[in-house]
């Protein structure tokens, strides 16, 4: 789950991380009024999207206290486009109204799960305000990273590591060390899966001030952070997936105009990449998980069908925790309530596979029936550009 940047930036203050004064605003009026309350003569208007590159995108402007309204007038309600939303954009519905930061320099600073390593990733880096995809993959001598075991924390001396390799001194050193810790306490507290700080600033004055925040939380732990889950905004998310989650459905849609219906993540991927190398492209990831009923069929189906680009669809099960028959006997009901006007290739197997091969051959209903995963994938790209 994401959040706003003034939403981590409240989880930053109350930790202990110096970030800039400021207020969100949802209407012009609030972004003049909170501007107000600031006291200073230069302001940044941020537009709020769950989406990076706002800056670029024209989502950020520094005005003077005359000219918030104009500049909250621009922003609120326009379609913001950045290298992360792809040329659909995102409107921008809130916005975050700060004083600005007197800056001398920008520094990054994030911290993410590796799972290659099965270790926490402290990374820091001297070219703050870039994307730091590019860093990694045109400099990536120049991220510095800590690594900290589960179980365990960043330790003080790893935090003065960080400090002294992007070359700051004096008490900038130990401002940059209170701030790192306090970054690592956020991330354990929360169970984060990521947070990046973009520019991490210094200031005339030596202070080290978040002047960014991106937060990303694990799904899976939100259980225990009831208030973290009443900080999610609907309005970025994809319907579609919003639609999955309240059946218990993993869905992430996907540019391609292959529907999938799998179980179990791994072969889900491993369908996605079939489908790649024989020519086609997947619309989704969709795992249905261990229960494949005439239900959860049909809710799949829904989720799958309301992406207009989908073309065909491809349902590939494996019968071990379910048996075959049973998912043969699912897609058959969902099939006859629900008005599936695209091709269906089924790959079924392990369990009572051969039984259920001979449900669908048999059934009223135009099932296309698949040997194997290939012969499967061949026939759903066939019929996604209009083949049989």
């Amino acid at each position: 789950m994401k959040i706003h940047e003034y939403q981590g930036k409240a989880l930053f203050r109350a930790a202990g991380v110096p970030v800039p004064k400021g207020f969100p605003a949802f209407s012009v009026k609030e972004c003049v009024e909170g501007a107000a309350k600031l006291q200073t003569n230069k302001i940044v208007v941020k537009a709020q999207i769950h989406a990076g590159g706002r800056g670029k995108g024209g989502g950020v402007k520094i005005v003077s206290p005359a000219n918030v309204q104009e500049a909250a007038e621009a922003l609120l309600g326009m379609t913001l486009v950045t290298h992360q939303t792809g040329p659909e954009g995102k409107l921008v519905q809130r916005l975050l109204v700060e004083e600005a930061s007197d800056i001398a320099r920008e520094l990054y600073a994030g911290i993410v799960l590796d799972r290659s390593t099965s270790q926490f990733a402290f990374m820091v880096s001297t070219e703050g305000g870039m994307e730091i995809e590019k860093v990694a993959s045109e400099t990536p001598e120049k991220i510095i990273k800590e690594w900290i075991t589960p179980g365990q924390d960043l330790k003080v001396y790893q935090a003065r590591k960080l400090a002294f390799s992007l070359g700051l001194t004096g008490v900038q050193v130990k401002y940059a060390v209170k701030t790192f810790m306090a970054l690592w306490q956020v991330f354990k507290q929360y169970d984060c899966s990521l947070i990046e700080i973009n520019p991490l600033v210094v200031t005339r004055s030596d202070e080290i001030i978040a002047l960014d925040s991106k937060i990303n939380f694990d799904d899976n732990a939100l259980f225990r952070h009831p208030d973290i889950l009443e900080l999610r905004d609907l309005s970025e998310e994809e319907t579609s997936e919003i639609e999955a989650s309240r059946y218990h459905l993993n869905y992430i849609k996907l540019e391609g105009d292959v529907g999938c219906m799998v179980n179990g993540a791994g072969l889900a991927m491993a369908t996605m990449d079939i489908i790649k190398h024989c020519g086609g492209e997947p619309a989704n990831f969709l795992d249905v998980g261990g229960v494949a009923n005439a239900e959860t069929v049909a809710h799949g189906f829904n989720i799958i069908l309301s992406d207009k680009n989908v073309k065909a669809i491809l349902i590939n099960i494996f019968g071990g925790i379910v048996r075959c028959d049973r998912v043969a006997q699912g897609v058959i009901d969902a099939m006859g309530q629900l008005k599936v006007n695209v091709p269906v290739v089924v790959r079924l197997e392990g369990t009572n596979a051969v039984q259920a091969g001979e449900m669908l051959e048999n059934s009223p209903l135009e099932f296309i029936v698949a040997k194997n995963l290939e012969d499967a994938a061949e026939k759903v790209v066939l019929a996604s550009k209009g083949g049989k």
